[in-house]
């Protein structure tokens, strides 16, 4: 077992040194050498974890679809809500996320590895399918196309506020962003009940300590005997 967890700790140094050298330079500039000394690790370590920097690369887009840090709530578009605040506060904060898109939105990087937008589209459908079945969105709504349009803004409003003047706080912007597409989305009733705001996404920021400690000891009860 300390084995494993030794194993489990180098594979994600590695993976975020990776991602920081991808974030600051960009896939093509980044080398084996820099991810190595980043790291701290030796060439073997990281070639047991993986064959190339291609491998590394796919590796941060992988790690960038994430719900971590999200708890069940009443309303599963609450959830939903909390997934893409929750991912706008950690974004700027986090190089694994902020490489992805990074990542993404080079077209040299694209041509190569592709996006992980498709896994986002498939995640919030997911979602708005289960909110729909709950009677919590409008009934006439497509939800693979919401998903879709949901995704595409996202990644809109984040690279278009980066390339204008001025300091744009991308919770704050995504809040008004749900503002606006929301009404178009959840049933009249059910929109006074969802909270939207930068000061939730901080606060399930916050939150996310306690909640992997809870999966975690949930996890270690489940392998119990």
């Amino acid at each position: 077992m300390a084995q494993q967890e030794r194993a489990i700790r180098t594979r994600k140094a590695i993976l975020e040194a990776a991602a920081e050298i991808f974030d600051e330079r960009g896939y093509e500039a980044t080398t084996i050498a820099e991810v190595l000394e980043r790291a701290d690790v030796t060439k073997g370590a990281l070639y047991f974890h993986f064959r190339s920097k291609g491998d590394l690369a796919r590796g941060v887009l992988a790690a960038a679809v994430t719900t971590d840090g999200v708890r069940p709530q009443t309303l599963k578009l609450q959830e939903l809500v909390d997934i893409v605040l929750l991912l706008a506060h950690r974004l700027p904060r986090e190089p694994m996320l902020s490489a992805a898109l990074r990542m993404a939105v080079d077209l040299q990087s694209r041509r190569q590895f592709g996006t992980r937008w498709p896994d986002w589209t498939e995640l919030l459908t997911g979602f708005l399918k289960e909110a729909k079945d709950r009677g919590e969105t409008r009934p006439d709504i497509d939800e693979a196309q919401t998903a879709r349009m949901l995704v595409s803004c996202w990644t809109g409003v984040r690279v278009v506020t980066e390339g204008l003047p001025g300091d744009y706080d991308l919770p704050s912007e995504i809040t008004l962003l749900f503002r606006l597409i929301l009404p178009a989305i959840a049933r009249p009733d059910i929109l006074p009940r969802l909270e939207i705001s930068a000061e939730r996404a901080a606060l399930l920021h916050d939150d996310m300590p306690a909640w992997r400690a809870e999966t975690r000891e949930a996890e270690i009860v489940g392998l119990a005997p």
